[in-house]
Formats: structure tokens, sequence, C-alpha cells
């Protein structure tokens, strides 16, 4: 591409016939925003042609079948229908009529009977004088994802975001994970619903991931996962060569129940659970982290060229003379994103400036109907461990054809953008090209450079220094216009782990974040938004990044917490991101700035992919999708296909027939919120369910992803802390919680527990407004960034746990201290107003 003159003029791109591209102007309101990218309006897709209905011949014939057996409903279902005609209809069934409703065939009449038996048996429903059924309860069954903890209880939340609380002795053979269905028996004493077991419709896990015991010649599998409670019996003769204490995989032949152990057969012998790698091996099974690809998609791959043919040039903008460049950490290993930026001048003065943010173009390689576009759906995220990374797409892919590596031909999708000196994007474009990226840089390079005028750019790239210069305004720009808008922005530490040659951490240390990252942040949102209105303006479904404000009872709990600290949140019921920075603006400098900032934080819902286009709160965006990371993110894949579509005059279907993807197990959003946001979007609209069920199961991925790191993240951390054990380091308190006090150790970052138990001889309480545990007796409290002295007195690799002693001398002394300084504390000064506490009883 040849770059015009700085003159003044709207930049040019030229292609290799040199037909000019021209950059379309948006209006100021991006709300009515339009582009003329493409002509006219869209076709809209033709209409499918009805279906051909049989012939009387064809319906005669399958008449003639004799009839199949087949399962009978479950008893889950057959309950719903006795109890919605008993208790709604007030109409109760027999079983001949139950038979009819349910589609049972004549031949398995006796078999309905005997479940109706059973049921009658467990005390589900009971028989009236005349032989029909009704429920034993009024209350209907609920099903949900059964959700255990170590010690043995467990809960079910149903469709409506409803907690059913399950004894130890009410699980009746479910396992964590598992779908069931729940009979409602009572309250317990922290108020939820009561209930137990009756079926499980679906089980979660068909392997298992363990430790291979042997007890007095029994050979059993002891699970990774502390909440799969029962070890697994496992005869002599399936143990496929493993010795005692190595790790191996289970599948299972049984659940077992209250009466028996559950089985299996060692399918996989992962090796000694000391050798380098191991709690990763662990991880991606426990989690069921996809991480093999197939052999169709192996053969997909090697077929593919090593480098980038010139045939694949034709139809695309030719920026190979263009210095583009990637910045990125030390240790990156694939690049999907470059930026390129320059002033647009009228005469001698800066008017704007235009930025390029090329990035791989993925699409080009993974299409729909193919074993690699299986994989890639099916894992839909990269995964991040310590040392090692379980890509979503190969390594030819993600480490060479489409990462933009310097100085070779590479295949990418432009976002090309004209922005002012008010930081608002005034125009924008979408198009395919070809580049050359011209260094690869690291985010300490560029700030070195741009803090001190030195360094590895300076010396070996000093022909890109302008260029770096010319982004670094750019970025001031952008950040004046974040602080506009009310995007929110918390200060939070990251760490990383150094390790040695055998995975094992040797230190932990925070990330250094500078102007450099940021700078490359800022890049990225402006392009993800431009992906996001573009989208929107052309009226095409694809999947956004939406996170939502708080919710009315976190809403509730934050304000609380604010008033007792002598601040309040405007904004009412549905307060804006504005409302919030105007609070963190407030804060800052405060001595408990760090606690607000970390109570607004939680207040917060977790972001996720979805069809419907319900904004993005933190960065207070009215319309925001991922674009820039389609090596490592199935959803910006996704967003690539619609834009190239859009761009063709066409509409994107994904093709999700042979993937089965995950459903959300959380609590339900807020259904009536995406319906008002949405009145034109039809649930029964098949386009938008296959959409939603894509965001679904995206989100799912991205959260076990999150779940299998952190999980190989705390093992690590606890090897690490094992050689820590008997002595005392200082540390704060970074959550606080009805059973004790969790601490992040200043110098490691690692979080332990001081358990209630261990705070002190007094009855400590726990304030939900200022989140501290409180002494009864002696009034001393225990609360967020509370600077504290610990022994590390257990480490516990299985479960995932540091526990911690209290060096309570050390914590009176803080005490004695903040008392004076902190006397006029908004907190303490309101603390004594709230309402008094629940009481909790020690464990």
């Amino acid at each position: 591409m040849k770059r015009t003159k700085k003159d003044g003029d709207t930049a040019k791109t030229t292609s290799q016939n040199n037909e000019k591209v021209k950059l379309r102007s948006t209006t100021k309101k991006r709300s009515n925003a339009k582009t003329s990218q493409t002509p006219a309006l869209l076709k809209p897709r033709a209409e499918a042609k009805s279906k051909v209905k049989p012939t009387s011949s064809v319906v005669s014939r399958q008449k003639m079948r004799p009839t199949q057996l087949v399962a009978l409903p479950s008893r889950s279902t057959i309950f719903n229908v006795i109890h919605a005609h008993a208790v709604l209809y007030k109409k109760p069934l027999n079983t001949i009529q139950l038979a009819q409703e349910l589609d049972v065939s004549p031949t398995q009449v006796s078999a309905l009977q005997e479940v109706l038996d059973q049921m009658s048996l467990a005390g589900d429903i009971k028989m009236m004088p005349k032989g029909s059924y009704a429920p034993l309860s009024d209350q209907a069954l609920v099903s949900g994802i059964l959700q255990t903890h170590k010690d043995g209880y467990g809960f079910v939340s149903n469709d409506s975001g409803e907690d059913v609380f399950l004894p130890e002795r009410q699980m009746h053979g479910a396992w964590h994970g598992d779908t069931v269905t729940v009979r409602i028996t009572g309250t317990a004493r922290n108020g939820k619903r009561e209930g137990e077991v009756v079926e499980v419709v679906h089980r979660k896990s068909s392997q298992v991931v363990g430790r291979l015991l042997s007890e007095n010649g029994v050979w059993l599998v002891s699970p990774d996962d502390v909440r799969l409670r029962s070890d697994i019996l496992v005869s002599a003769d399936d143990l496929m060569g493993a010795l005692v204490n190595q790790i191996v995989v289970v599948t299972l032949k049984n659940y077992g129940d209250g009466f028996s152990m559950p089985t299996g057969q060692v399918v996989e012998v992962l090796g000694n659970s000391d050798d380098a790698g191991m709690e990763i091996e662990i991880a991606v099974r426990k989690f069921d982290v996809p991480h093999v690809f197939s052999t169709a998609t192996d053969n997909q791959v090697a077929k593919l060229a090593d480098s980038v043919s010139p045939d694949e040039y034709k139809g695309r903008i030719d920026l190979r003379d263009v210095p583009l460049v990637t910045i990125d950490g030390e240790d990156a290993r694939d690049f999907d994103d470059a930026v390129y930026c320059e002033p647009i001048l009228e005469g001698k003065k800066t008017v704007g400036y235009r930025l390029l943010v090329a990035i791989a173009d993925v699409s080009h390689y993974v299409k729909d109907k193919t074993p690699l576009n299986e994989d890639a759906l099916t894992r839909a995220t990269s995964v991040y461990f310590p040392r090692r990374v379980v890509p979503m797409l190969p390594e030819k892919l993600s480490n060479g054809l489409c990462s933009l590596n310097p100085h070779v031909e590479r295949l990418c999708m432009v976002c090309d953008m004209v922005v002012d000196l008010a930081g608002d994007i005034t125009a924008y474009q979408f198009y395919e090209a070809v580049m050359h990226s011209a260094a690869r840089l690291t985010y300490n390079q560029v700030w070195q450079y741009l803090d001190e005028g030195t360094g590895v750019l300076a010396e070996q790239f000093p022909e890109l220094c302008t260029h770096i210069s010319d982004l670094y305004s750019l970025f001031k720009l952008f950040l004046d216009a974040r602080t506009k808008r009310g995007a929110m922005e918390f200060e939070t530490v990251e760490t990383y782990i150094v390790a040695d040659e055998k995975g094992k951490i040797t230190q932990i240390l925070p990330r250094t974040r500078n102007d450099a990252h940021r700078l490359i942040e800022e890049c990225m949102l402006a392009a993800n938004v431009c992906a996001a209105e573009f989208i929107s303006t052309c009226e095409r479904t694809c999947l956004y990044r939406v996170h939502e404000g708080p919710t009315p009872e976190k809403l509730e709990a934050l304000r609380r917490s604010l008033k007792a600290a002598g601040l309040s949140l405007q904004g009412g019921e549905k307060p804006q991101p504005k409302d919030y920075a105007n609070v963190m603006q407030q804060v800052h400098g405060r001595p408990d700035a760090s606690v607000l900032q970390t109570l607004m934080l939680r207040s917060m819902q977790q972001a996720i992919y979805t069809p419907d286009n319900l904004g993005h709160f933190g960065l207070a965006f009215s319309a925001y999708t991922h674009f820039t990371s389609p090596i490592r993110r199935y959803p910006d894949l996704l967003v690539h296909r619609t834009i190239k579509a859009i761009l063709n005059n066409q509409h994107y279907m994904p093709m999700t027939d042979k993937v089965s993807l995950l459903e959300d197990n959380r609590k339900k959003r807020d259904v009536v919120k995406t319906d008002e946001k949405n009145a034109n979007t039809s649930k029964n609209d098949n386009i938008h369910h296959l959409w939603s069920s894509l965001g679904e199961h995206t989100s799912m991925c991205e959260r076990r992803a999150d779940e299998a790191s952190r999980d190989v993240t705390a093992w690590l951390k606890c090897e690490y802390m094992k050689q820590f054990i008997g002595e005392t380091l200082s540390g704060h308190v970074s959550s606080v919680t009805n059973f004790g006090a969790f601490v992040t150790l200043d110098d490691m970052y690692v979080d332990g527990l001081i358990h209630i138990s261990e705070l002190g001889q007094d009855y400590f309480e726990f304030d939900e407004v200022s989140h501290s545990l409180i002494g009864r007796a002696s009034g001393t409290r225990y609360r967020l960034q509370d600077t504290v002295k610990v022994k590390i007195a257990a480490v516990d690799s299985d479960t995932r746990r540091v526990d911690f002693l209290l060096d309570t001398s050390a914590h009176q002394n803080n005490s004695r201290k903040r008392t004076q300084s902190k006397n006029n504390s908004p907190v303490e000064k309101n603390s004594s107003s709230t309402k008094k506490p629940r009481r909790r009883t020690r464990k």
C-alpha cells in the first residue's frame, strides 16, 4: 500500500490494481452511526422451500410398521405429568390415562405400572381411591446441575436461579456436575429449601482422574477432585499396568449408591505424581479440557502449505509496505494483532490520526464443516498454564500461518480507523489484506523508548520510532475519551510464576504494567467497538461481549457498604458506568480505597458472550465484541466470518451439527431484561437460538479454561508453600467470610485462610456491611486490607488449601495504631449504626 502525503486529505489505500479504497465517515452520534461499507441494503436470505408433505401411501406404510419398544419416560417426567394433572388441572390420571398422555405403547403399560409402584414406595406419589395418582407433595420437582462441596453437601440451582440445599445423606449416588431431579423435603437452617435426589437425569463424568491406591489387596482410585467423595474400586485385571501411587484415568463401569462403591477400569496411566507437568495433565482431564486434536484435523493441517502463496493475495489490499508492528510480552509465541498509526495533517497541523489494527485472518484457514473447525469450536479458547498452553488451533496455524511473524507474508483482516483529537472514531472500514510485520516488539522495549528515548527500539528500529510516538499520542487521546464516557479502571495486581525445569515454582512476581500495555489495549478496544457497531448497523446476528451492570441484590449490598463509608452511588435502580467512575474518583487516596474498590468490583456481573447486544458496563460501550484474538478465541473467529459475509453481501450462518455444545449450569440471567432490550428478537427464532447456544458454549469454555488454569496455579502454589511451613510472614486481609478471613501474603502473592476459630478467644461475628469480623467482647475487628502477620500452619495440595495462624500480638498493635490514626474514618464512625449482624456458630 502506498501512503499518501500528510496533506490533510482523508487517508487512502491502494490495492495491487491501484483501486482506491475510501474511508466511510460516520455521523457524530455513534448510536445512529451508519456506514456505507456495503451497497444499499443487504438482500434477505432466500426463504427455505417448504418441505413436501408425505403422500398418503407413505403415511400408510409408516402405520404398518410394527410398534418399536422405546425407553420409558424418566421418573421426573412421569412425576411432572402427574403433578400437573392432579395439582394444576385437578384431574388426576390413572395408569392407562398416564400411558396415553406420555405416549407409552400398550405393550409397555406393565413396565410403566412398575415404575409407578416404585415411585409410590419411594414416597413421590400416592394412589387415590379410584386408581388415579397424585403427588405426595404439592411442590413440583426441581431439575438442575448438582454442585457439591468437598464436605459432602451440595446445591441444585433451577432455571429461575433458586438454590435447593442437599445434605450428603440425600445425594443418593449423584455426583458433582450431574443433572439431577430433586424432591423438596423442607427448609434448611440457612433458610434455603432442602431436598433429596430423586433421579440422576444425566451423568457429567464418565472418566475420573486420580491416584491409584492399594489397601489390603484392594485397588482403589482416589479422585483428584475433592468434590467426588467416593473412591473407585478397580479390579486387578483392569489396572493396565499401573503401579501404586501413580496418577491414572479410570472409566466408570457404575457409579455406586448408598450400599456399594463405584467401580471402573484404568484406561490411561499418566505417570508419577511428581513428574514434571503432571499437575497440568491432571487438570485437563479433571476439567474435561479437550487437549488432543482429532486425526482428521491433523490430516487437514498437514495438507496446508508452510507459507502464504501469491494466489492468496487476490482480492486483498496490499499492506506489505506499511510498517505494521506487533507488540507483545517477552514470552508470547503467537502474534495475532499488529498496529500502525500516522497523523492526519492540515498543513503542518495535526487534526487527527489514522489507526490500522491488523488481525490474523484465521477464518481463511478455519472453515465451517471441516474437522479443524469442529476441534476449534469444541475447545472454543486456548487454555494458558504456567509453562504450557493448550491451544485452540494446531501449532502450524497458531504459531505459523496465523501468527503475524516479522518479515513474512501473512493474511489479515484490517480495521482501518480515523480518530479525531477528542479521541472519537469518526470513520472506519474493514477489509481483507496481506501484510509484512516490520518488527516483533515487546512492551518493555516500547516503554523504554517512550519513557527514556533509548533501548532496542531506538538502536535497532530507528525508522519505527516516529510511528511508535504517534501511537503514544493517539493513546493519550483514547485515555481522555475513556474518562469522558465513564469507563472504569480498577487497580489490581497481576502476578506471574517463574518455574524451574521441572515446572515447580521458584518465584511469584508481580507483573509490571506500563503505558505500552495500555496503548495496545486501547487500540484493540477501538477495533472491537468498530466491529460491534458495524455488525449492529448492518443488522446481522453475531456474538457480542456483554457485561451487564450489578444485579438488584448486589447493588443494594454495595449501597449499604458505601453508605457506611460515607459515600453514595448515584443513578437510582440502574446506575451508569459514570456513576461508578465518580465514586472511584472520590475514594482515590483514602485509606480504605482498596477496600471500596474491591466491593465495587465484586458487585458487577461476569462478562459473557451472547447475540443480545446489552452493552459493556465496565468499559462504558453501548456495543462491544471480540474481534482481535481469533487465534485463541472462537467468538473472534465468528466475528471475522460475519464481517466477511457483510463485505460480500451475504449472511453468515455457523455450522454446529457435529459439535456437542456446553450449556450454562450457572444461575440464569434476567430473561425479562433481555427481552425488554430485544423486543424484536423471538425466543423461537432458530437463528437466535443457534447463536445463543454458541454464546453459552463459548462462555462456559472460557469459564472451564479459567478454572483449570486456577487449579494448576493453586496446586503449584501449595507445593511452593510447603517449604515455609512454620514461618511467620506478613500479609493483608483480601476477603472476609462468616467462617474466617483470607489473607494474601505480601511478598509471595499466595492466599491462605485464617479460620474464625483461630482469631482469638473472643466470639467473632461477620458484619456484611463493613465486610469485617468483629469480636463481640473485645471489639477487635478484622476487615479487608488489614495488615496482619501470619504463621504458615498447614498446606494441603489435594484441596489446594493453605492454612494460616494469626500472630495476634502484631494485629493488636496494628489495631491500636489504626484507631489512633483513623479515629474519624467514616467506616469506623458509621459501623455502630448498622444493623446487628447475623450470629454464626463457630466450627
